[in-house]
């Protein structure tokens, strides 16, 4: 008997007593620092996102999704309560969640599941958090909103594993060349990487025994800074046949200086940037950057492949909502810069992928504009819970059943101060900055946004539309929690 009962408390599984169920479960992956350079996205010639690929064929792939913010704070936070930056206050990487008194009456997503009678079971980055060190491991967790969490209730990021410190960049200088721009193979399996060890983690839960409907979330880090992977995934992309991104000498010339406070005031074409230190030292380094991301993005892709092999090993496939998601995207030296914290399409969309299971239909696809701050409230309809009073965003669930009808919507994206809004419409997009200056695109015939034509008179209609989406002035919350130590932080860079 005290073996059996050993036996038990030592299995990786949470198991309770099954029930009968009648709601679907849910599977909520997120893929950290994802831009469009996914193969169905057709971002990079050379990506290899097999798996990623297969599951958008399973339900529906929205090739026009953006993020609700420009930073995995703000826009996970945005996200993760249903609440729109403008709605909450929480516009930068600055703040906490829990020490905010806006939240102080607010259910996390998978709160609100656990308050609904699902079994919530995660690992991995879900909220804010990082591993640069390792308070940060962490983050901003709701600890009340789960059943079982890996490692721990109280950490969501699982040790890593680095590369040898002879294979380091080590790079210096300002922006995001801090340490942290960093790329380089592990020498290990893919398992014992930390999102190796989320994916296993998560892979046992999916065929564990029925327990009534459960929300389970895998958050992967890759391809987040520092781009370190298994050196199986590097060798697939041999760095003197890596293909850069497309680039404009003069890109930022008709772009106001504005931007320029975005990523804390490191100006992308200066001597301080990320983009003259990779130039610096040739382009063969900016290939082996690109190596870097391309590898982690495989990595990723192979993570996720893991886990919908464990789920339709588990028989459940008929009755699990999929959705997989990016809190935003990234640039690799489109507009010379190498990060997030734009405004610009290269930061704002993001892969999304809905498989609703007797809703969609199985490679649909949606080019229309949508934002990520719908999930929310497309999860709730599709769970048949009510919607939360306080969230905002549509429901995608008409557009989920009929992927041809027309939708007008836009994808409204906020980053820094207060005041920066940029407005995404299904062929344009209208960027204002807080003092002021204005910048439009045409993304159906330029879309790597080379030429502002803010100044057209031909596109002065589409300018005064896509402002007017732009929420009421008098709806607004201003920022909460760090817009003066934001300003404390770009004076002292």
């Amino acid at each position: 008997m005290l073996k059996k009962i050993v036996l038990l408390f030592a299995s990786v599984c949470f198991l309770i007593p099954a029930y009968a169920q009648e709601k679907p479960d849910i599977l909520f992956i997120n893929v950290d620092d994802l831009n469009d350079w996914v193969g169905v996205l057709g971002g990079h010639p050379q990506a290899q996102t097999p798996n990623i690929d297969a599951l958008a064929a399973r339900g529906m792939l929205f090739t026009n999704a953006h993020t609700p913010a420009a930073a995995c704070l703000p826009a996970r936070t945005a996200l993760l309560f249903g609440m729109s930056p403008f709605n909450s206050g929480v516009y930068t990487q600055l703040g906490d969640w829990r020490n905010n008194p806006t939240f102080a009456d607010k259910l996390s997503l998978p709160r609100y599941f656990r308050e609904n009678d699902y079994l919530t079971l995660g690992s991995g980055k879900l909220f804010h958090a990082h591993t640069y060190v390792a308070s940060a491991f962490g983050g901003q967790q709701d600890v009340n909103a789960w059943d079982a969490y890996f490692p721990s209730l109280e950490r969501q990021m699982p040790d890593e594993i680095y590369p040898p410190t002879p294979a380091r960049q080590n790079a210096a200088g300002g922006g995001i060349s801090t340490g942290h721009f960093d790329f380089a193979p592990t020498i290990t399996t893919p398992e014992a990487m930390a999102d190796g060890q989320v994916a296993t983690w998560i892979s046992q839960q999916l065929v564990a025994a029925r327990t009534g409907p459960r929300f389970i979330s895998a958050g992967i880090f890759r391809p987040h800074l520092p781009w370190y992977a298994p050196k199986e995934y590097f060798d697939m992309y041999p760095v003197e046949d890596i293909v850069l991104p497309e680039y404009l000498d003069n890109d930022l010339d008709d772009v106001p200086e504005a931007y320029n406070a975005l990523n804390f005031g490191i100006e992308p074409n200066t001597d301080s940037s990320t983009m003259a230190w990779v130039l610096e030292r040739g382009i063969r380094k900016w290939q082996e950057a690109v190596q870097g991301y391309l590898a982690s993005v495989s990595f990723a892709d192979a993570m996720v492949g893991k886990m919908i092999d464990a789920l339709d090993d588990s028989g459940q496939t008929d009755n699990t909502i999929i959705v997989l998601w990016s809190d935003h995207g990234f640039h690799l030296g489109e507009k010379d810069m190498w990060g997030k914290m734009t405004l610009w399409d290269e930061t704002t969309r993001v892969p999304f992928i809905v498989v609703a299971p007797g809703i969609t239909t199985p490679g649909s696809v949606s080019d229309e504009v949508v934002s990520t701050q719908s999930i929310y409230a497309t999860l709730a309809e599709l769970a048949g819970l009510d919607r939360p009073e306080w969230v905002d965003g549509s429901s995608l669930v008409p557009l989920l059943e009929n992927p041809d009808m027309e939708w007008d919507d836009v994808a409204i994206t906020t980053y820094g101060d207060y005041g920066n809004w940029s407005v995404r419409g299904d062929n344009h997009r209208y960027i204002i900055y807080s003092d002021g200056e204005e910048e439009l695109y045409d993304n159906a015939i330029d879309p790597n946004e080379y030429i502002n034509l803010i100044n057209d008179p031909r596109y002065a209609s589409i300018k005064e539309e896509l402002a007017g989406r732009i929420p009421p002035a008098e709806t607004h919350m201003t920022a909460v929690g760090g817009i003066d130590e934001l300003q404390q932080i770009q004076n002292n860079q």
